[in-house]
């Protein structure tokens, strides 16, 4: 075994190969297979964009009409979790959706009867994964509106991805300026690279474990602060700025203090997230249509002067907005409630984590790394018990 040191967290480790998409931090770029992802957001429909992940290539206009249908017709809740998902929901002090996510997606897998990865042919996993990608959102919207104390709706059959996620969560079908604008949101963040839920995921696929225990898997890594992110905290801190003249003291007195500026900075992108370029474009677009004109104006404001500062304060880092900043942003103007915002992301990356497993699968190795001891040296002597 080597002996050399491994980087902190694998950083810039390489693990494996894939097909699914990259980050080049260094450039500000990622992608989906061979495209841009932010062309895609700007050219595609979601469904589109799922089917690339999926099939590995883009649709024809026929094969988009019958994916988009079959991904409606797999919206529908199992029966046998309705019952359950009231208690999911009002379980804890908290509302914690992607916890509750965690336990119905358990259930479902049980429900549908997903076998192990390991003993099926790839139709199957494929329609397994298809199946659990699809019925995240409702269930999460269920969950959101239990906890409410509201009934949860029905997928409506003719909307779209986005469109049917703000009508599950709000009730009301929204209009086209808000689902464009949410769907761009939703294909920005379907993948990037081999972070930590993306890694989680195909670990477990690794051992041969169902798609849904994969999926399941990758939300517990997505719960953690290190990784989930935090556009609602990112907004919160447009509420507590308040005005345009708090915006420079309210940065000094946070570097000072030595705290987070929340929606700022990248562990890979060492120029401006490309994911925050396009929401902004995004948030500008809405204005243009009448939306949000006083939030957008305030943030981009915001933006100019948190960069400026950390620049002057940090000149040996390249400090940016993230895609946490305008997120939060866009949702809000979209008419998600703050509680909403990591599950919308969910919604999204549950396609990426889907396309991930699917590529491992056909791997047929567990993923087995090794340790470097460090402890005391063995072996020694066991004492006898005492007394």
């Amino acid at each position: 075994m080597s002996t050399l040191a491994t980087p902190a967290g694998l950083r810039d480790v390489v693990v494996t190969s894939t097909e699914v998409g990259d980050v080049r931090g260094q450039e500000g770029f990622y992608h989906y297979r061979q495209y841009s992802a932010i062309d895609l957001a700007r050219s595609r429909s979601f469904e589109d964009v799922w089917f690339l992940f999926i099939e590995g290539r883009l649709p024809d206009a026929g094969e988009s009409a019958a994916f988009a249908a079959e991904v409606a017709r797999l919206r529908v809740l199992p029966a046998e979790l309705r019952p359950l998902l009231s208690g999911i929901a009002l379980a804890g002090r908290e509302f914690r959706p992607l916890a509750g996510l965690r336990t119905a997606l358990s259930l479902v897998t049980e429900a549908r009867g997903l076998a192990p990865t390991w003993d099926t042919e790839r139709a199957t996993r494929q329609a397994d994964a298809l199946m659990i990608a699809a019925v995240t959102p409702t269930v999460l919207a269920a969950l959101h509106r239990l906890r409410a104390g509201l009934e949860p709706l029905e997928p409506h059959p003719e909307l779209g991805t986005a469109a049917n996620w703000l009508y599950l969560v709000t009730g009301r079908i929204p209009g086209p300026a808000a689902t464009r604008a949410l769907e761009q949101y939703l294909i920005a963040a379907v993948d990037h690279g081999f972070n930590a839920s993306t890694f989680t995921a195909r670990v477990v696929t690794s051992t041969g474990a169902d798609v849904g225990a994969a999926i399941v898997a990758a939300l517990g890594a997505l719960s953690g602060p290190l990784h989930g992110g935090a556009p609602d905290r990112a907004l919160a801190s447009l509420d507590e700025i308040g005005s345009p003249d708090r915006i420079e003291p309210w940065v000094r007195a946070r570097v000072a203090a030595g705290d987070r500026i929340m929606g700022f900075g990248h562990a890979v992108y060492r120029t401006e997230d490309p994911r925050s370029l396009l929401l902004r474009e995004v948030a500008l677009g809405l204005v243009a249509q009448g939306l949000g004109g006083e939030l957008v104006e305030f943030a981009t404001a915001v933006e100019r002067e948190v960069v400026r500062v950390l620049h002057e304060l940090k000149p040996e880092r390249q400090l940016y907005a993230n895609v946490e900043f305008y997120a939060g942003v866009v949702m809000e103007l979209c008419g998600l409630p703050r509680s909403m915002f990591t599950p919308t992301f969910a919604v999204s990356r549950v396609v990426g984590w889907s396309a991930n497993v699917l590529e491992q699968a056909e791997e047929r190795r567990i993923i087995r790394p090794a340790a470097r001891y460090v402890g005391p040296p063995p072996p020694q002597p066991v004492p006898p018990p005492s007394g």
